[in-house]
């Protein structure tokens, strides 16, 4: 007797083991999908938190601060070296500034300022700008020969301009 009492759990416990190994494993369809709407919000989270587009913004923004400070310390560079004499055509209205080498009508000419790389290398150009020979940045004087320069394409409803 003691013989057939331990082969009957141990028969049992055979059993049940071949059972549970014979179930298939994997993944309920309510199990996956609860993952992926887990994944997707934690995305979405992120992806806001970010926010690639105002980043972007911020970047032209900041190369535009940039670009305006370039040229106006460039304008005031050759205004002391030229015994106080501002560069091109300046007026009281603001007026986009030409690229180098392009079509200057109804432009601003600062080609002085580019002219053997003395004081500016080449214009510097608004990362937004689409037209062919303006820079996308535009300079004005006031009666007391005082010089601004603003970007007018300034993302994110910044206001960029440098005045002296």
């Amino acid at each position: 007797m003691s013989g057939g009492s331990l082969i009957y759990p141990y028969s049992l416990l055979m059993r049940f083991m071949t059972s549970r190994s014979t179930l298939k494993k994997g993944f309920t369809l309510l199990e996956v999908l609860l993952v992926v709407a887990i994944i997707a919000i934690l995305a979405a989270i992120v992806i806001l938190a970010i926010n690639p587009l105002k980043q972007l913004g911020d970047a032209h923004n900041a190369q535009r601060r940039s670009d305006v400070t370039t040229v106006l310390n460039a304008v005031y560079q050759y205004t002391i070296d030229n015994n106080g004499t501002l560069p091109g055509a300046l007026t009281t209205d603001s007026t986009e500034i030409c690229r180098t080498g392009g079509t200057c009508a109804g432009l601003i000419d600062l080609s002085v300022l580019t002219t053997s790389s003395r004081y500016l290398v080449s214009m510097p150009i608004d990362p937004s700008s689409t037209t062919t020979n303006g820079t996308g940045y535009f300079i004005n004087k006031t009666s007391y020969n005082r010089v601004t320069i603003t970007a007018p394409y300034a993302e994110n409803s910044a206001s960029i301009n440098v005045t002296r």
